[in-house]
């Protein structure tokens, strides 16, 4: 199960998963672009409308699903701006869906998950283990995301994984609504240096975080728990 699956990183995970043989659902507040997703994905891709903000929402979503092997909560939004220019309905909003609906989401995944042995891979960010200007309320959030990984991978160490994987900034349309909402005049140049930020000078590609991912769902995997995984091009490196 992938929340905020329909779009960006969310897609290509599923994507990624169900080329490896997994039958992936795809849940998204966005049904129609759930269901687009997991109709061109091969196996039983199926797709679930999810508010994880919502606990009632989530009940519904996970009474139709009657196994579960991973969780990757990947559902999350950004916001620009510092503590001065941060208003207090906007950085509840932030808390809301990034942490409230990671935990409530996991929260529901968890009886399946003991049953199965499986894992959960939480997408957090380099946000929450650097500061960056102008990002708040994300790094808050990110950084809470890093923390809950770590205290789930204990409490559970010897029933489930759980793993955070920690992205640098990946071009997404995440990244194009950023330009767009912020730097509608001067997008070209501003790219230019989201791309600079990572040493080796470029963004990151959805499906190179999407193969970490499956990787850590694998059975390879099964002596990786509790890691905080960066993959930045170098931004935390440097």
């Amino acid at each position: 199960m992938v929340t905020g699956g329909a779009s960006g990183i969310g897609a290509s995970i599923c994507s990624v998963f169900a080329a490896a043989g997994a039958d992936v659902i795809v849940a998204d507040l966005d049904l129609l672009g759930a269901q687009s997703l997991a109709s061109t994905l091969p196996g039983n891709a199926r797709a679930v409308t999810c508010d994880i903000t919502s606990p009632e929402s989530l009940a519904e979503a996970f009474s139709t699903i009657p196994k579960l092997d991973c969780l990757v909560n990947n559902a999350g939004i950004g916001l620009v701006g510092g503590v001065e220019d941060t208003e207090l309905g906007d950085f509840q909003r932030l808390l809301n869906v990034n942490i409230t609906g990671a935990y409530l989401t996991t929260k529901q995944a968890i009886p399946l998950l003991l049953a199965s042995h499986g894992s959960i891979i939480n997408l957090g960010s380099v946000a929450g283990l650097v500061g960056i200007k102008k990002r708040f309320a994300y790094c808050a959030t990110k950084g809470a995301i890093v923390a809950m990984s770590l205290q789930l991978a204990v409490e559970y160490a010897k029933e489930i994984r759980v793993n955070c994987i920690c992205p640098g900034t990946v071009d997404t349309p995440f990244v194009e609504g950023y330009l767009e909402k912020y730097h509608k005049h001067e997008k070209d140049s501003v790219r230019e240096q989201l791309n600079q930020r990572q040493p080796v000078g470029r963004l990151g590609k959805p499906e190179e975080i999407a193969y970490l991912a499956l990787y850590l769902a694998s059975d390879e995997a099964g002596f990786t728990t509790g890691s905080v995984i960066t993959i930045d091009g170098g931004w935390t490196a440097a």
